[in-house]
């Protein structure tokens, strides 16, 4: 891919990089969660989400994503940079998570099984000496979840310095709007911070982007929909009433 190519196609590449991150971030935390409650992950949902070489995974796509905007959108400071490496940490961090869980979901049982036969006294030793090493993987694991979550946090924060010049971005405004409740999810209580970031004192601008972007997409009553609520949320801005009035004047033609 050239540079031109990706500054040209940068309003996608950002949407695309806030939606994988979300998604990545809610399947992973889901994860957790279960092996705060059970010790156990799923090798097949980290498999699914990493992928392969030649069928990559939705967190393999957003490193390679991440590595295409973040390397060359040309932002001051190190914003980029520290996301870059940051989304390339968490992708790394979960390939040992989906190894651990494989060794834990396939040869955990195995090895408890073998625990409770009558064994040689010395093969009975060697699996007790192995067996030590698979119950050392949940510390492994323990270490891996800390090290992503912490990482998704520092990514949270950078987030919103890197998005604070997309106000303008009809593809991340209906992101935004479509995606509202994941992306709440993910960014919890630093939520209305991203929002101040991108939108400043504006918040009803991410309404108008979103019907701009639906309307391009010729979804003209979800636009209507979306210029509705930035109606409700701040009915004197002018760049609200605008897009209101382009809105409203396809739904008389279509009446009419």
């Amino acid at each position: 891919m050239s540079k031109a190519w990706i500054l040209e196609k940068l309003p996608e590449f950002v949407r695309d990089m806030l939606r994988d991150f979300c998604l990545a971030a809610d399947i992973l935390e889901s994860q957790f969660a279960v092996f705060d409650q059970t010790s156990q992950l799923s090798f097949e949902v980290l498999h699914d989400l990493v992928g392969e070489e030649m069928n990559k995974g939705l967190l393999w796509r957003l490193k390679d994503t991440a590595h295409h905007l973040f390397r060359n959108d040309a932002k001051p400071g190190l914003s980029s940079q520290f996301l870059d490496w940051c989304i390339g940490y968490i992708f790394h961090e979960t390939m040992k998570l989906k190894e651990d869980a494989y060794q834990q979901q396939n040869y955990g049982p195995w090895f408890r099984e073998l625990m409770d036969r009558e064994l040689p006294e010395e093969e009975h030793l060697v699996s007790r000496e192995l067996f030590q090493v698979v119950l050392q993987t949940n510390e492994s694991i323990r270490r891996e979840i800390a090290r992503v979550r912490f990482f998704f946090g520092k990514c949270r924060a950078l987030l919103a310095s890197y998005l604070e010049d997309q106000g303008d971005n009809p593809l991340l405004g209906r992101l935004l709007h479509d995606q509202n409740a994941l992306v709440r999810k993910i960014f919890g209580q630093e939520y209305e911070g991203l929002l101040r970031a991108i939108y400043g004192d504006e918040p009803e601008a991410l309404y108008v982007m979103a019907s701009q972007s639906l309307r391009q997409g010729g979804w003209m009553r979800h636009a209507a929909e979306a210029a509705r609520k930035a109606f409700e949320a701040n009915p004197a801005n002018p760049r609200v009433l605008r897009e209101k009035q382009i809105v409203d004047t396809w739904l008389e033609r279509v009446k009419s």
